[in-house]
């Protein structure tokens, strides 16, 4: 794990990244038990699939609601291997995504807390360092990113390589980082790693 120097302001931003496979659900939840605040970006895409998009996402992706929300599935199926209809896609939700996040913030400020996290899988791909203070990246040997997603359900070998086509290599991720967390070997380790970073930059705020 690499060390920045921490900037004095409340929350201090904290980018969450990493590329599929990495452990980065893992790790956001190792920063959650320590009390720390996070933003989980694909969570909130989720919820927003199930409220304030489902009308604009069908409007532009006709059929890909189903029980009043967007099916995941489906939409991927349109988009997944079609960059402009990506494009559409992301100009919807990023937005609704970005106020989710503002509202995230302020609760943050309000209840004072010395470190806030951003979970962001596409963070160096969408520019949103720029959102935040620091960036840690998660990261792990390719053997085990590579057994760790191809034993996620419906997944295939084409899903896989389409998908690490949309983002950026792990090898330049870990070289932008100001911090990367190795998640290749046991969580226990990587919760240790976490801790440390987290009593850091919460000190760097006294």
């Amino acid at each position: 794990m690499t060390m920045a120097t921490a900037v004095k302001t409340r929350p201090f931003l904290l980018g969450l990244t990493g590329s599929i496979g990495m452990g980065k659900s893992t790790t956001a939840g190792l920063f959650r038990e320590l009390g720390v605040p996070v933003h989980d970006a694909d969570a909130v895409v989720h919820a927003i699939y199930a409220g304030e998009g489902v009308a604009p996402v069908e409007a532009a992706f006709p059929g890909v609601t189903v029980d009043g929300r967007i099916d995941r599935v489906k939409l991927g199926a349109r988009v997944l291997h079609d960059a402009e209809a990506m494009k559409r896609l992301e100009a919807i939700v990023h937005p609704l995504v970005r106020q989710r996040e503002q509202r995230f913030l302020e609760e943050a400020r309000l209840d004072d807390a010395p470190l806030a996290v951003l979970d962001i899988p596409l963070l160096y791909e969408t520019g949103a360092e720029k959102r935040v203070q620091a960036v840690v990246v998660v990261s792990a040997p390719q053997a085990v990113q590579r057994a760790r997603v191809l034993a996620r359900p419906g997944m295939t070998e084409e899903k896989f390589r389409a998908i690490l086509d949309k983002q950026m290599p792990d090898s330049e991720k870990r070289r932008r980082a100001d911090y990367v967390i190795d998640t290749g070997s046991s969580v226990e380790a990587t919760s240790k790693d976490v801790a440390e970073l987290v009593r850091r930059l919460t000190a760097a705020q006294e």
